[in-house]
């Protein structure tokens, strides 16, 4: 590797870098790869995919508990929690073999180790007892991020943790405290609670998920409530105090208190991973440590791009991917299809699960919007039914005057799944007529989709 030159090199090997490098390869780009840890990144070896694995078997055995509604009976059922997280670290094991094949495939190069941009167009990969210098026309920063601390709080990875430490722990504690009530944060409250842990979650804002629409976070709170998850929004951490246990001092509505608990998960947001790469001394332009870039994601350096997590939100794995392709058509010389921003579907994975497309009725009205607004409830749904899955709806949202649908809304048994078609319906600016002239099968999910597009102009059938 030693004084080798490449068209693109992408430094991480995530979901933005490692799209990336596969569809440079594929426009017949020299590429090249740098991963220090393993690739994936975040998303294959510590979050999207081993996460998932953990809520099916958080899912699998919520079912269990409910069996007899089934018809099933049996004595003595035991949980194996270890198994259930070896099981999310081997599916996150061969989620990140599955790469190297595909760069094998593709013809793009790999080469572990530290990558440093010593001025444009040159890095230095640093190994163990041996250091590199690779050349390149154009280089793309793809570091990701990783959990954001609160300042003051020590998170010591076993009384205060993050996201990584909580996908592995050797058992569920009897207690835990989730601080801050994102995606993450519910998921993982779901996921303890599921094993027997007393869950505690502290949100600042005035809602769980608070990007989601009022009406979801108000039904999911319900759920959690039932399901014996305690939830504290509007209420801030003051301070984290760890020994035996952890004790952590809040304010909020009901004054102030402290709770005690034998875990505290900080999952409060994420930071750009920006050190190391020498941006201070090419004088990349940053901004509460996320890299600046412009429509077709160069920075302020020719021949530097950023993609993904480290160029700021949205922080999630689709986008960093769709933001790899395009970085890299634009140096192909390609006319890359712009990012509708405002069309990113948002999925949160716990039960109910949650997604999202578009505008909630909040901004939507913000906006000046007359709306139309159409909800299906999965209580009077006959696929819903069947699965005994009745819990949450589908919500629609319409301008009044053109009928184009604005925003989706969707919270219930497969929402994550759901959230597809309404995606394509918004990219294609597709009105509440052509949804509800949209034959959908029966009986499936989506048939609520078109349901609700009937109840926001006063036609349902089934309600």
């Amino acid at each position: 590797m030693e004084n080798a030159k490449y068209d693109v090199v992408m430094i991480g090997g995530g979901p933005g870098g490692y799209v990336a490098a596969i569809r440079a390869a594929q426009l017949g780009l020299k590429t090249l790869v740098v991963e220090k840890d393993k690739l994936g990144g975040v998303c294959l070896n510590w979050g999207c995919i081993p996460t998932k694995a953990l809520l099916k078997n958080a899912e699998v055995y919520n079912l269990l508990k409910h069996a007899d509604e089934f018809g099933f009976s049996f004595d003595n059922l035991k949980a194996d929690f270890s198994k259930a997280v070896k099981r999310s670290r081997d599916i996150a094991l061969r989620s990140s073999k599955g790469i190297e094949f595909l760069f094998k495939k593709n013809k793009v190069d790999y080469l572990p180790g530290t990558a440093t941009v010593t001025a444009p167009g040159s890095i230095q990969v640093e190994q163990p007892g041996k250091k590199s210098i690779i050349s390149a026309k154009h280089i793309i920063l793809a570091t990701g991020a990783r959990p954001r601390a609160i300042p003051g709080i020590k998170i010591d990875g076993k009384n205060v943790i993050t996201s990584s430490e909580a996908m592995v722990l050797p058992e569920p504690p009897k207690s835990m405290i989730i601080i801050g009530a994102g995606a993450i944060g519910v998921e993982f409250a779901y996921f303890y609670n599921a094993y027997g842990t007393k869950v505690t979650v502290v949100e600042m804002l005035p809602s769980i998920l608070p990007i989601e629409d009022r009406e979801v976070t108000k039904t999911l709170g319900r759920v959690f409530a039932k399901a014996g998850i305690t939830v504290m929004t509007e209420t801030k951490v003051d301070s984290v105090v760890s020994g035996k246990s952890v004790k952590v001092t809040v304010s909020g509505k009901e004054g102030t208190k402290e709770l005690e608990a034998d875990v505290a998960l900080v999952a409060i947001g994420v930071q750009g991973n920006i050190e190391g790469l020498g941006l201070e001394t090419l004088g990349v332009k940053t901004e509460k440590s996320f890299i600046t870039v412009d429509a077709n994601y160069r920075t302020n350096v020719e021949g530097l791009y950023a993609i993904g997590d480290v160029n700021g939100p949205p922080w999630l794995a689709h986008v960093a991917s769709a933001e790899g392709v395009a970085c890299v058509d634009a140096i192909a010389g390609k006319k890359p299809h712009p990012i509708n921003y405002d069309n990113i579907p948002g999925c949160t994975y716990c039960q109910p699960q949650v997604a999202s497309i578009g505008l909630t009725e909040e901004k939507a009205r913000e906006k000046g919007h007359e709306l139309k607004i159409g909800r299906f409830p999965f209580r009077s749904h006959g696929k819903a039914l069947a699965m005994n899955e009745t819990e949450g709806f589908v919500k629609l949202i319409f301008d009044a005057k053109y009928g184009e649908l604005l925003g989706a809304h969707i919270i219930g048994a497969e929402a994550t799944e759901m959230i597809g078609e309404l995606a394509v319906a918004r990219t294609l600016e597709t009105t509440y007529e052509q949804i509800v002239h949209t034959i959908h099968a029966h009986p499936t999910l989506t048939e609520g989709i078109a349901e609700a597009a009937l109840d926001a102009y006063g036609e349902a059938i089934n309600i």
